[in-house]
């Protein structure tokens, strides 16, 4: 890397550095830490040991984030000290050493960037995905099969757990829905871009005459609230369903109605789960699923009216097609809200869907 390369991507660190600092507030920040740490220190903190819990996973969040701003910003500054000693007494081979580290701390900043952006109260939540394939029988079954193949392998690249919580099989191939948890930091900010319809081009291995099919799933993406919400369902307004769990598993599997359904009348909405040995333990789970559902249906409605008010043209409904993945007769993915977009098909079907990410997290900043 050339001098002047190595001053101009110095300069962007510093400006950077800048824009974080106001984009984190960190005055408040590091209030907040201080009012974790008074309440983390009275009597009785551990009392309620979930809600104590909850306390530190959220000023541990802060914490992290706070940490690291200021672990950056002294590395920039001596890598800025550094530059200033070498422009004194040049050194080719200290100029090449100080490229590599420049190069390497601007891509860790570009990563710190996308974390700086998920400021809604609740990206570093757990997410919890569920997909439903559309109209084509085997092909979109197929089709969602092959989406959730993408996400569990976004997920251990990022370092997260998957969690299966209901999976119902497709009759020839692929799945008629499937509901799974993504458990880790900021897990809900970073797949919150993946909410809505994709679409699939393809010559379809099911049809013997090699023809092109399209194939449409949705994939429905909401944080997993705990004990941070107040949503109140009355056992008047559900319905509960048992049934024998299906798919992969234990020797449980199959043999008591441990899976459970549980349906909210006033809004239809319906959750399943059939993770856990127990139905006792699925009722459970559900319960925990349709309050976070509720709760993000209410976000929604809030979203709409304040759009509304504003009078922006902006889709908040689970229907809108977000992304095409062509197989033929080109291979390209293409996010429509963004515009961004990536020619190797098959390394995105592999879980390469940070460019998606930064694409909508940067949009969705402006």
């Amino acid at each position: 890397m050339e001098m002047f390369e190595i001053k101009q991507l110095i300069k962007v660190m510093e400006d950077k550095m800048v824009s974080f600092r106001t984009a984190l507030d960190l005055e408040t920040k590091e209030a907040k830490i201080k009012e974790y740490d008074e309440v983390m220190q009275a009597p009785g903190f551990w009392d309620d040991q979930r809600g104590a819990q909850e306390i530190i996973n959220a000023m541990n969040a802060i914490k992290s984030k706070v940490e690291r701003f200021y672990e950056f910003e002294t590395k920039v500054e001596e890598i800025a000290l550094e530059l200033e000693m070498i422009l004194e007494e040049p050194d080719e081979e200290l100029i090449a050493d100080l490229g590599m580290t420049v190069k390497q701390t601007d891509e860790e900043l570009s990563d710190f960037e996308l974390e700086v952006l998920l400021s809604d109260p609740h990206d570093s939540n757990n997410a919890i995905l569920e997909l439903h394939p559309g109209a084509g029988g085997t092909e979109s079954q197929d089709w969602a099969q092959m989406l959730y193949r993408m996400y569990t392998r976004y997920a251990e690249k990022k370092g997260y757990k998957v969690e299966l919580l209901d999976y119902q099989a497709g009759d020839e191939a692929g799945i008629k829905s499937v509901s799974f948890k993504v458990k880790g930091e900021n897990a809900y900010g970073f797949l919150k871009s993946e909410r809505g319809v994709h679409r699939l081009v393809r010559i379809s291995p099911f049809d013997s005459g090699g023809r092109r099919h399209t194939s449409f799933c949705s994939c429905d993406v909401m944080p997993e609230f705990e004990g941070d919400i107040n949503i109140e369902v009355r056992d008047e307004d559900i319905k509960v369903d048992t049934y024998r769990a299906s798919g992969a598993g234990g020797q449980h599997i199959n043999t008591t109605d441990s899976a459970v359904r549980i349906t909210h009348l006033p809004t239809n909405t319906i959750v399943t789960c059939q993770s856990g040995r127990s139905q006792i333990k699925n009722r459970e789970e559900a319960m925990q699923m349709l309050r976070s559902k509720l709760y993000q249906l209410e976000l929604d409605k809030q979203a709409s009216e304040l759009a509304a008010i504003r009078g922006e043209v902006k889709e908040i409904g689970w229907g809108s097609q977000i992304r095409s993945y062509v197989f033929h007769p080109y291979s390209l993915v293409k996010d429509n809200r963004t515009g961004y977009e990536v020619g190797n098909t098959q390394a995105v079907m592999d879980g390469e869907l940070d460019g998606f990410v930064d694409a909508y997290l940067r949009k969705e900043e402006k």
